[in-house]
């Protein structure tokens, strides 16, 4: 009788295909032609970072299939809102396509709207057991993601329009990261509803996104936050555009997790057990999240110090918001700990994870309200 043969996986480049390639060279080539028009602009650091996130971009859309529609898409619909603007910021008033749909408050407050209705989509979905139903909330939510990304990159094309000493990175205030927040958020979720198979957790899930929408809503239109403000001299920094995105996909997935354990307590106290995922999908599903977002937090809290060395001498000041990302990790690394060392699953984490968005919270939005430090200008 023959052994079967042992099979034996092909390298990884062997396994890419066409369209894996094309769209490296899609990314690679809009590398190149940024570094065209604007190198004499950049510093090397800055010059360094648009080389990383062109690696990276390619890395991740070959790793999840869906980032290679995704992002040429966002990008598509913020290139016609650029030319739209044909140099002039002032056709955001008047010329019809960037007043309703394509200049960065536009889209992002149709971001807003698509997210909303993903919610109640979701939730009908959940309710009704309707497969039809939680893939159009699935629909709804990548539609939102691809204004909420167009309408980030128009905007940093807007604040360049008011004068090449206001332009920067659309990363610099309460409003703006709270757009980034809700972006993240929903893309990391999406990552995981296809990889699960659980488009139930929606409903959940965009609860924490659309709570998110009515901050951005209300700062909009009682403090007008949506106008573009010149950057304060300490935001004046290339770490800003490596330090807060690395800092939100952290407070995306701590909050997704936050939702999912939500979840996981009603299906464990057998509430709507008959219509989410079962238990131990929804606490793998948390794990996942809370350990790619205590990656990416360390690393936002490294770079942190390294820019705090950079601008104001010391690595550490005990600043009230470094002190609380402080133990923002620590939560996190002792939830992580307990998992993988003590062999802790279902109700005791997930209500720890729970927990852990108020401490996220406080971190992220309370720390601005009520003390004070060397981060206040993110204030209210």
């Amino acid at each position: 009788m023959e052994l079967a043969q042992p099979l034996i996986e092909q390298p990884f480049y062997k396994r890419l295909q066409l369209g894996d390639w094309a769209y490296a060279v899609l990314v690679l080539a809009a590398a190149a032609y940024s570094w065209s028009l604007y190198n004499h602009y950049m510093d090397g650091y800055e010059q360094a970072i648009l080389a990383g996130s062109a690696i990276g971009l390619v890395a991740l859309g070959w790793f999840w299939k869906s980032w290679r529609w995704f992002f040429p898409l966002a990008g598509a619909v913020a290139l016609l809102g650029i030319n739209a603007y044909h140099g002039e910021l002032a056709r955001g008033q008047t010329a019809f396509w960037l007043k309703y749909a394509l200049s960065s408050q536009s889209a992002i407050m149709w971001m807003c709207t698509l997210f909303f209705l993903a919610t109640g989509v979701y939730w009908a979905g959940l309710i009704a057991r309707s497969g039809l139903l939680t893939r159009m909330g699935s629909g709804l939510t990548w539609a939102a993601a691809v204004m909420g990304a167009a309408g980030l990159f128009v905007r940093w094309y807007e604040s360049y329009l008011i004068g090449a000493d206001i332009g920067h990175v659309p990363v610099s205030n309460l409003y703006e990261v709270f757009v980034l927040f809700t972006l993240i958020t929903a893309l990391m979720y999406l990552y995981y509803e296809a990889k699960f198979a659980v488009r139930q957790a929606g409903a959940f899930v965009l609860l924490v996104i659309s709570a998110a929408v009515g901050f951005i809503l209300w700062y909009s239109f009682d403090r007008q936050a949506h106008e573009i403000q010149p950057l304060i001299p300490a935001l004046q920094s290339w770490w800003m555009k490596i330090h807060v995105p690395a800092n939100f996909i952290g407070y995306g997935a701590f909050a997704m997790s936050a939702m999912l354990g939500v979840a996981e307590l009603l299906v464990i106290k057998g509430k709507l057990k008959d219509r989410l995922p079962a238990a131990d999908v929804l606490d793998e599903m948390m794990y996942k999240a809370i350990a790619v977002g205590f990656l990416f937090f360390t690393i936002a809290t490294i770079l942190g110090a390294m820019w705090a060395a950079d601008a104001w001498g010391g690595y550490w000041s005990w600043d009230p918001k470094e002190t609380w990302a402080l133990i923002v990790w620590l939560n996190y690394a002792a939830w992580l700990h307990i998992r993988l060392v003590k062999g802790w699953r279902g109700e005791p984490l997930a209500w720890w994870a729970v927990i852990g968005l108020l401490v996220t919270t406080f971190a992220f939005l309370g720390v601005n309200m009520f003390l004070t430090g060397l981060h206040s200008y993110g204030g209210l």
